[in-house]
């Protein structure tokens, strides 16, 4: 069986703390804290896919090889299980998911708009899209759960889970706050949107909910992904929010929190822990 996180981790932590424990994080640790949180995870999560739409060869390969116009749905839900498994899993759990993304990217290639060649497993991508995702994460949790979080803990965080982006093959990941601000600033040169960014958007915000149970916040998930973006970037989409708007969504995703948290009662986290418990 393929290492690709294993070996990703002992380059980065050392074999010791790859060793330590039966998955990738720890058990207490912040990113299974972070990534066990439902609401503030899907808000970074929709926020996440509209900036990596930003990018040409990012949206090229959706728009080429997806079928977002019918499933953006399960997209979401596709990689909302890979982050629940690398997470949570154990390091067996958290390679199988690697290894078969890594196949997948290795069949999803073309051309752009611009006629640029694309490939999904070219590493400046890959870093590109590990990015946009940690990168909203962390400003979701900052926002909804935890908005005194140390410096420290942010770099910390975004030092650990490089290891994911390295292990599907991206390179020169910033693993640091001011690392990822500086990248996101250098990248914005390269950014475009455009009649299939737009559309794309559009696919996304009226993408039906995943739970029914879910559907009056539906679209309060997806103002509170596009309030979480940089400001730069919504304006480049084209999705500014008044403020008044962006109070009213950012109270509303705080009321709903205890609410949608009793709902998800078999939620990623749950579900990891009982999966440990179970090989103990």
């Amino acid at each position: 069986m393929a290492t690709f996180l294993y070996d990703a981790m002992a380059a980065r932590l050392g074999e010791a703390r790859a060793e330590q424990n039966p998955g990738p994080f720890p058990l207490d640790g912040l990113v299974r804290n972070i990534h066990g949180d439902f609401t503030p995870m899907m808000c970074g999560g929709i926020s996440a896919l509209l900036l990596q739409m930003l990018h040409p060869l990012a949206l090229a390969g959706v728009w080429d090889h997806s079928s977002f116009r019918h499933d953006m749905v399960g997209r979401l839900r596709r990689t909302s299980d890979f982050i629940a498994t690398t997470s949570f899993g154990t390091f067996e759990q958290a390679e199988e998911a690697i290894a078969r993304v890594r196949r997948v990217h290795a069949k999803v290639r073309g051309h752009a708009a611009d006629g640029r060649p694309y490939s999904a497993d070219d590493p400046d991508l890959l870093t590109w899209v590990h990015v946009a995702e940690m990168s909203r994460f962390m400003a979701a949790h900052l926002r909804y759960r935890n908005p005194q979080l140390e410096r420290e803990s942010q770099d910390r965080y975004f030092f650990e889970t490089a290891c994911i982006a390295e292990a599907l093959g991206a390179s020169n990941v910033p693993d640091s706050r001011a690392a990822i601000d500086a990248y996101l600033g250098a990248k914005r040169r390269e950014l475009i949107c455009d009649e299939r960014t737009r559309e794309v958007v559009q696919v996304l915000l009226d993408a039906p909910p995943r739970h029914v149970i879910f559907g009056p916040a539906g679209a309060l998930f997806m103002r509170a992904g596009i309030d979480l973006l940089p400001e730069w970037a919504a304006n480049q989409l084209e999705l500014n929010m008044p403020r008044i708007q962006r109070r009213l969504v950012r109270a509303g995703i705080k009321s709903a929190m205890p609410m949608i948290s009793r709902a998800v009662r078999s939620g990623a986290y749950r579900r990891a822990l009982t999966r440990f418990q179970s090989r103990s």
